[in-house]
């Protein structure tokens, strides 16, 4: 592994979702990553869903790989929380999780009724203890929760945490987005992880090209307008960090292990930046080029 011993590096399963966790373990290992993430539950029919239930062929291999390559599982996804009754759905993930050795859930509010949504999450951590896995609630900017403000305020209500991804964190345009740093420097408590990719700084003009942007065209760390050694300096020096930038063109182009390569060079360049930087001032004022 190349990550400093301060700080874990990992690769997320969105950045080669179409790599079965087995065989991201091996390339993650490969391109110098500590950790990867594991997707446990598709969230589109379309999806290639990966099983790693308890007992399943494909969780033995995984957890063999782990051995091999001392590469771990930090965190497992995704659930959409709606508004429906989702507890058999987290549990089974949970299950997952626990097996693997993850140590939280990544979900996101679709759920418009806050209320509701605080209590989804709060039944969600009482049965996340029983398995060692916290809840992290994403911001994400099309979605009902959309900025660091939102999910702060539901995660401290209902007792889990919250993982910035700084693609969605830069494209929050609404209510409150000029107070978006101030709000991710006063919930650093809150934050296990922080997620890298990069990409210009024009927002997209619609909701089906931010998804689009979000699930298939994200940016190498370093190489947009993101700010990102002003995000890295706003978090704890220790804190995780992985890179969640799928790329459908370049993953054909450079190969899994190629673009995983690429991503872990623009991170650790990234972090270099930041670890050396005296900021002063904003800390947006912090690129990243």
């Amino acid at each position: 592994m190349t990550g400093t011993a301060h700080r874990p590096i990992g690769l997320a399963q969105l950045s080669l979702l179409n790599t079965a966790p087995p065989e991201l373990v091996g390339i993650a290992a490969q391109a110098g990553f500590d950790f990867i993430g594991a997707r446990v539950r598709p969230v589109t029919p379309t999806e290639r869903p990966y099983n790693l239930q308890p007992g399943s062929p494909m969780l033995r291999d995984t957890l063999s790989r782990m051995q091999d390559t001392g590469v771990t599982v930090r965190d497992i996804e995704f659930l959409l929380l709606d508004g429906s009754d989702q507890r058999e759905a987290w549990l089974r993930m949970m299950e997952a999780g626990q097996a693997l050795g993850a140590s939280s859930l990544t979900v996101a509010g679709a759920d418009p009724d806050s209320a509701r949504l605080i209590g989804t999450l709060a039944r969600m951590t009482e049965d996340g203890r029983g398995f060692g896995i916290t809840p992290t609630l994403e911001a994400i900017s099309y979605q009902p929760v959309a900025s660091i403000a939102q999910a702060a305020d539901i995660a401290r209500q209902a007792g889990c945490r919250i993982v910035v991804d700084t693609l969605h964190f830069n494209r929050y345009n609404g209510q409150g987005a000029a107070a978006q740093w101030e709000e991710l420097r006063a919930n650093t408590d809150l934050v296990p992880l922080l997620q890298l990719c990069d990409g210009p700084a024009e927002r997209p003009g619609s909701r089906e090209e931010l998804v689009i942007e979000s699930r298939s065209e994200r940016g190498v760390p370093g190489e947009g307008e993101f700010g990102l050694v002003a995000a890295v300096a706003a978090l704890p020096a220790s804190l995780p960090v992985s890179a969640e930038a799928p790329s459908d063109r370049r993953v054909a182009e450079l190969g899994e292990l190629g673009w995983a390569r690429l991503l872990k060079s623009g991170v650790d360049a990234v972090l270099t930046q930041a670890d050396s930087t005296q900021l002063s001032g904003n800390l947006d004022t912090a690129g990243a080029k």
